[in-house]
C-alpha cells in the first residue's frame, strides 16, 4: 500500500517560514511541540503537504549538517501572479524575477523564501 509522501524543509526559523509559506495558501496542521517554539510544523495546501523543520535536526539525529541555500526550488500554481507576488513584496519578502510570460504558456515569476530558496508561481494564460 502506497501511503503520502512529502517534503520536509530544513529552516534557521521555523516560525518566520510558518509566515511565508502561509502566504502561500499552506495552512498548519500540526506543530511539535504542541506549545512554545515549534522545532517542526506540518503545514498542507490543497493535496499539497509540506513539512518545516529546524535546520538542527538533521545534525542531531543524523550527523548530516545542512548545507547552504539554494536546497530546492519549490513550483505553486496560483490565480493570478501579479497579485500573488505584489502581496509577497507587500511584506517583505525578496522577489527574484518579475512576473514574466513563457514560451510554454505560463505566466511565471519567483520569489525567495526565508532560506533564500526559490518559489515559482505560475498560473497558465
Amino acid at each position: 500500500m502506497h501511503r503520502k509522501a512529502f517534503p520536509v524543509l530544513y529552516v534557521a526559523d521555523v516560525r518566520r517560514s510558518v509566515e511565508f509559506y502561509t502566504l502561500l495558501g499552506y495552512e498548519p496542521t500540526y506543530q511539535f511541540p504542541l506549545e512554545g517554539d515549534p522545532h517542526y510544523v506540518g503545514l498542507e495546501r490543497g493535496e499539497s503537504s509540506l513539512g518545516l523543520s529546524d535546520a538542527n535536526w538533521p545534525e542531531a539525529q543524523l550527523g548530516i549538517t545542512v548545507g547552504t541555500a539554494p536546497r530546492f526550488e519549490l513550483f505553486v500554481y496560483v490565480d493570478d501572479v501579479e497579485a500573488e507576488v505584489e502581496r509577497f513584496r507587500a511584506a517583505g519578502h525578496p522577489v527574484l524575477q518579475e512576473p514574466a510570460t513563457m514560451p510554454w504558456g505560463e505566466r511565471q515569476a519567483y520569489l525567495a523564501d526565508p532560506e533564500g530558496n526559490p518559489v515559482a508561481l505560475a498560473t497558465p494564460v
